[in-house]
């Protein structure tokens, strides 16, 4: 499982003898250590040294630190200093403001700002429908967290959310356009986030609700969604379920099974293996079993939990089956782990039923590992960049909130969820679907527009 990753990158700048084996011996060094080379470049050339910035992929910092220490112990090289990659992308941050509108002299001035703007407020004044076409709020989300969820980090808060949020709005612009922007709120208190959200919900055209724990995450979501007469949408759910349908459309067509007979075995009830278990029920799915760290979800042991846990004991395992996670798994054609580490081994996925799908999207960590299930699975997917078939939630909520935003509608529904998944699926041409590629690219550029017009359609038909 321990990859180099572009997530753990580093530059090494070296001073190293001018020598015709200099260069060698570091990208040897390198490969000893178990780094991933990606560039050697030489800075500097003197007659008798070299200075070269060395830049690598490592499985995590104590790695980079092993891999600095194997280039100082090439002869005559002496490291002057060590860049993180990933820190230097983050320095300032992630995103800026640029005007759309020129502000050169007077005139410009006096348009976009005092005197001529009044004329624009008094009109939304007038008419309020006018913001959405007059300001920024046609075409601006903002994605909202506490910071109690964030990642598979926990609840560090809202100031080191941040990062993360920067990045979901720079992938919102990237890949449909759409100006977002990250408010991260110094509260965990459901009842104080509603009212903030509710309060700046006027700049806004939509509300992407991340990382915020459940079961408060289904609360503020379903209470905004009443206040609000804009798209109230937590990717952490309703995000990650449209892409595992699209990716359960696609690897069912590789083993040739009809979805409404296949059974499923969900682990982890949080927002995320909530919102997927409702989408796949809203598609027919009726054979579904979900554990939590208790085991199989039930009828009988549904009472007493939260009404989201509760829903699930009443409208799903139609068999009553109990029991821990390895024995409800036994004969199931679909597992989707949403949970959380080494759960499993690949003898427990050879219990499944034969041409079995294995969703295992734990980050960064899955529930099994991938190579091992992959010898009892027909197809697997992970939530992780370095394995095919990454399931990843960029593919679905850029397009989507591209597609609510154009249709100006606000009411997110199964109908809605439904479109997005099947025009994800359909990026990927019958002629490409195969057991490593059931889900488009994230850089396919067609994906975005594609859910967006899908959305758009399903959006305005009610």
């Amino acid at each position: 499982m321990a990859t180099p990753s572009p997530g753990y990158a580093i530059t090494v700048r070296v001073e190293a003898p001018s020598s015709s084996t200099a260069t060698s011996g570091l990208a040897a060094a390198v490969s000893a250590a178990g780094g991933a080379l990606t560039a050697l470049d030489v800075v500097e050339s003197f007659a008798d040294r070299l200075v070269v910035d060395v830049t690598c992929d490592a499985v995590d910092s104590d790695h980079g630190e092993s891999i600095t220490k194997a280039l100082t112990q090439v002869d005559g090289v002496t490291v002057r200093k060590v860049s993180d990659r990933t820190f230097l992308i983050h320095l300032g941050g992630k995103l800026e403001v640029n005007p759309k509108v020129p502000l050169k002299h007077r005139d410009d001035l006096s348009r976009a700002y005092t005197p001529g703007v009044a004329r624009v407020c008094l009109a939304i004044a007038e008419n309020p429908e006018d913001a959405r076409r007059l300001t920024i709020k046609r075409n601006t989300v903002a994605v909202v967290t506490d910071g109690s969820a964030v990642l598979g980090l926990g609840n560090i808060g809202p100031a080191a959310a941040l990062p993360v949020m920067e990045g979901k709005a720079a992938l919102f612009k990237q890949f449909a356009g759409v100006d977002a922007w990250p408010v991260c709120l110094d509260t965990q208190d459901t009842d104080e986030i509603v009212s903030i959200v509710r309060a700046l919900a006027p700049v806004y055209g939509g509300i992407n609700l991340e990382d915020i724990a459940a079961p408060r995450c289904f609360e503020i979501e379903a209470r905004l969604r009443e206040l609000l007469d804009i798209p109230v949408f937590h990717d952490d759910q309703h995000g990650t379920a449209i892409v595992v349908l699209a990716a359960l459309y696609n690897a069912l067509r590789v083993v040739g099974k009809p979805l409404d007979q296949v059974r499923v075995v969900v682990s982890g009830v949080g927002a995320a293996g909530h919102a997927i278990i409702r989408l796949l029920h809203a598609q027919g799915v009726t054979d579904i079993v979900a554990c939590d760290r208790r085991g199989a979800v039930h009828p009988d042991n549904g009472e007493g939990r939260d009404e989201f846990r509760r829903w699930i004991a009443q409208n799903t395992n139609p068999r009553a089956a109990a029991g821990s996670l390895r024995e409800v798994l036994a004969g199931a054609d679909v597992f989707i782990g949403v949970s959380g580490p080494n759960l499993l081994t690949g003898e427990d996925i050879a219990t499944m039923a034969s041409d079995a799908i294995v969703f295992a999207l734990a980050n960064p960590d899955p529930e099994v590992d991938p190579i091992a299930a992959r010898e009892h699975a027909a197809v697997v997917a992970t939530g992780r960049s370095d394995f095919p078939n990454q399931i990843n939630n960029v593919l679905a909520f850029p397009g989507f909130f591209r597609g609510m935003l154009d249709a100006g509608a606000h009411e997110i529904t199964d109908a809605v969820m439904l479109a997005a998944a099947q025009a994800i699926a359909d990026a990927v041409g019958p002629e490409q679907v195969n057991a490593s590629y059931i889900v488009p690219s994230v850089f396919d550029p067609e994906v975005a527009p594609a859910v967006a017009a899908a959305v758009k359609q399903a959006a305005q038909a009610g």
